[in-house]
């Protein structure tokens, strides 16, 4: 087994938020930083990216904030905005002050519009990121909608044809699975992610979405216990999920 790559001390918790080298080199010197209970007195001493060091370094009695290669889901709530610049609460805002600092940054895994809530997730790997992403992964997204208007029953044969054009668009949309729940209220999976697409097919079709929410992408859905506004480091196990079959 190779050895862990290491990192110059005050280089990895620049990168991670903490503040400048200089800023770091002077918790390091008030003796801020331990390593199994061992003061560091110098940050440029290299380090180890073992894969337990944040459960081995602490700043000022803090756990280390998670290595690069970091991916979150967020249960986004109404009125946030998925952008680093646009006016008003960003989804940025919901992660510690600290978080926003770090290189590489983190970014959104594709977009949840203003107004729908739900699973969005959020990763500082691009790889990762773009391989999500991807029209080759035909990572599916499940969508909870309530309608202004009952469904007329045609929807479901409409959505699944793959012959529905959105207004504006040159090809169609690729098949999407609907699954009634009731009148006004139904799921729908989908596997593109075009500008406002939900609302878009709805619209197409007629109808309007008073409600949009995002409960799966994946085989990841979003768990109960995850407030709105709350977000959760996602696991190994948590990730595979996302490629998993739904």
């Amino acid at each position: 087994m190779s050895a862990a790559k290491s990192v110059r001390l005050d280089k990895l918790l620049a990168n991670l938020g903490y503040g400048s080298r200089r800023e770091i080199q002077g918790l390091a010197r008030a003796g801020a930083i331990r390593l199994d209970g061992v003061e560091l007195e110098d940050a440029g001493d290299r380090i180890a990216l073992d894969p337990d060091l944040p459960d081995r370094l602490t700043i000022d009695g803090a756990p280390l904030d998670p290595l690069p290669g970091l991916c979150l889901m967020l249960h986004k709530p109404l009125g946030v905005t998925c952008s680093h610049k646009e006016a008003g609460p960003l989804v940025y805002g919901l992660l510690p002050e600290r978080w926003r600092r770090r290189d590489p940054p983190l970014s959104t895994v594709g977009r949840l519009d203003k107004e729908t809530s739900g699973l969005l997730l959020l990763t500082d790997d691009g790889a990762l990121l773009h391989r999500i992403i991807s029209p080759k992964a035909s990572v599916a997204k499940r969508y909870r909608v309530t309608l202004d208007r009952p469904l007329t029953g045609r929807e479901a044969e409409i959505f699944a044809a793959g012959t529905l054009m959105l207004e504006g668009e040159e090809r169609p949309l690729l098949p999407v699975r609907l699954d009634v729940e009731d009148a006004t209220r139904c799921a729908v999976t989908l596997t593109e992610g075009r500008y406002h697409q939900v609302r878009r097919m709805f619209a197409a079709v007629g109808n309007h979405v008073a409600a949009l929410h995002r409960d799966r992408v994946g085989g990841l859905d979003l768990p109960e216990d995850l407030a709105a506004g709350a977000y959760r480091v996602m696991s190994q196990e948590a990730v595979a999920r996302v490629f998993a079959a739904c």
